[in-house]
């Protein structure tokens, strides 16, 4: 049953389609999973594909040519005509919890990064007992490569890429790098080197333009590979186009007219990646790759309108449980596509990739370890048949600031909708607690931010902690209908609840000053042995929860600066 079947449901229509039969307490309720034919895994004229997954950090949804009239993606524009454009994809608010997922193939409530991103001084990393995705690809024969940002922690060597799976890696392990020296500060005073080759400091490759420099890192690896002896998978993490806003000036000119300083800036950052990704697919061609190859493309996050980025006409932005800051930029492009040349509107989540790159690479999905989240999606996307995802969990984060207006009692006693979390089930999705700033930001035509501009879609909703959006007839998330669909409400709160009862342990420490880079010869790195223990994560969440409780005399000083502040901003704004 695909979800464009859902559109508008009735209290009648779910009851035909069999929703409200559904024991809802119960884990995901769809179909087997639909696989489309890319040969015969396993048989002999198989041949796994060339894998190449392209992601880029905080491109918004309306930061791509084929979107905007504002940023031009000749390439990225060409490759998603000529492939499949994914128009009902989600990813994560954030780095970490999109990056984790796709590793991994589950939610962040079920590797413990329900909250936040990993910072450089945590003792933190993807937890060492998942599999991930290239640790499979690699007993598949694949030889697999990671370029780019990690953002998945480094405490440990044994939470490096080269020991996650990949055979080799060159990129930057903390969140953000200036894109030319790779330095990466985490507080003031607390900044060191962050590039690295394998498990080595790359001390001497500073200088480069980080975009350009990973596409030539990609074309290295493609020239030195033989197509033919085993089958290729490359992570191209861009740290574009995440702040700092930093491109070569020959990328500025073409935007020289537009207004917005960030914008123009941002946008001249998004050309560098389409050239960049030109690069690598002609590099893909020219070794004999191509014929054989799956491209991904996907962002990691909404777009930050603070700094350039846009995700027009979504809600929200980066860090938020809107649309804006959740449905992602995607597509796939293949000559091994069955229908290619088309736009679809099936669902599809980011841990969705686990499952689908194993099926294509021959792996035998039964064999996969229990609490995968992602479905094996490929039917969907070379064939068109229906998507087998009906339903995405967005995230549940208790450490999470409480909404003040929340209650168990607002959440009929199935759900505190004080707790930030975010679940979509066909065409519903529900929100609770803070699912953080929720305007509407058209894209930036003014010399400065803020501007005039921001009071054409100021939201003054009043203070609440539960919304319902119909996000297929409403995509733009403008009507709430909570009170009109209250059955709908009780539905998708019993699947939070249900959720909630499989999560573990929230993993988020306090951070530990050995991860100074001044402690590791002014580079960052692992600074902990492997051997050492890891921490009880049940114990660091009781005793944040006691730092917490333990600031509560200074809250009422830190609501009334809070309030103070965005009233001037409002006032400015």
């Amino acid at each position: 049953m695909g979800v464009s079947a859902l559109t508008g449901l009735s209290v009648v229509s779910l009851l035909s389609l069999g929703y409200l039969s559904w024991d809802w307490t119960k884990p995901n309720q769809v179909e087997n999973d639909v696989v489309s034919e890319l040969g015969e895994p396993g048989g002999p004229s198989y041949r796994p594909p060339h894998i190449i997954f392209i992601m880029t950090d905080d491109q918004g949804f309306n930061d791509i040519g084929y979107h905007s009239k504002d940023i031009r993606t000749p390439v990225l524009d060409k490759l998603a005509a000529q492939g499949v454009k994914l128009e009902n994809y989600y990813i994560q608010p954030t780095c970490t919890p999109s990056r984790s997922q796709f590793m991994t193939g589950r939610y962040q409530i079920h590797t413990g990064l329900q909250h936040g991103i990993i910072r450089p001084q945590q003792p933190n990393c993807l937890p060492l007992d998942q599999p991930t995705l290239p640790e499979q690809l690699q007993q598949l024969g694949y030889s697999t490569h990671m370029v780019g940002k990690w953002h998945l922690g480094f405490y440990k060597r044994a939470c490096l890429p080269t020991r996650r799976g990949f055979h080799s890696y060159f990129g930057s392990l903390t969140g953000s790098v200036d894109y030319y020296s790779y330095w990466a500060c985490d507080g003031p005073g607390v900044c060191g080197f962050d590039l690295h080759e394998g498990e080595r400091v790359a001390w001497g490759r500073a200088g480069t333009y980080s975009t350009q420099l990973y596409a030539r890192r990609v074309r290295k690896i493609l020239a030195a590979h033989d197509p033919n002896t085993a089958p290729l998978f490359i992570f191209l993490s861009f740290q574009a186009v995440h702040t700092p806003l930093q491109s070569p000036r020959s990328y500025i000119y073409p935007y020289r007219r537009l207004g917005n300083v960030d914008r123009r800036k941002y946008a001249a950052m998004v050309t560098a990646v389409d050239e960049a990704v030109r690069n690598v697919t002609a590099a893909l061609r020219k070794y004999g790759y191509y014929d054989n190859s799956v491209i991904i493309f996907s962002t990691d996050n909404g777009g930050q309108p603070l700094f350039g980025g846009n995700n027009w006409p979504l809600r929200g932005r980066k860090g938020t449980y809107w649309e804006g800051g959740v449905r992602g930029l995607g597509f796939v492009h293949s000559p091994l596509l069955q229908r290619p040349r088309r736009v679809s509107h099936d669902l599809l989540h980011i841990t969705d990739w686990y499952p689908t790159l194993l099926r294509i690479a021959g792996g035998n999905l039964s064999a996969l370890a229990s609490g995968v989240d992602g479905h094996d999606a490929w039917g969907s996307i070379s064939e068109g048949v229906a998507s087998p995802r009906r339903e995405i969990l967005h995230n549940i984060d208790p450490l999470h600031n409480l909404a003040p207006h929340g209650s168990l009692e607002e959440g009929w006693g199935l759900w505190d909708t004080s707790v930030q979390a975010a679940v979509r089930v066909g065409d519903w999705k529900l929100l609770t607690g803070d699912p953080g700033y929720g305007d509407w930001t058209p894209p930036q035509m003014l010399a400065s931010f803020p501007g005039a501009w921001w009071n054409l879609e100021r939201h003054t909703a009043p203070r609440r902690s539960l919304w319902l959006f119909n996000v297929t007839a409403d995509p733009y998330e403008r009507h709430d209908v909570s009170e009109q669909r209250p059955e709908v409400v009780r539905l998708l709160l019993a699947r939070l609840a249900y959720y909630n009862r499989t999560a573990v342990p929230i993993r988020y420490p306090p951070e530990d000053p050995r991860a100074q880079p001044r402690n590791n010869g002014g580079a960052w790195g692992p600074w902990a042995s492997d051997d050492e223990k890891e921490q009880d994560w049940v114990e660091v969440l009781q005793l944040r929860g006691k730092e917490r409780k333990g600031k509560c005399k200074h809250c009422s000083m830190r609501a009334f600066f809070k309030k103070l502040n965005t009233g001037i901003m409002s006032n400015r704004i």
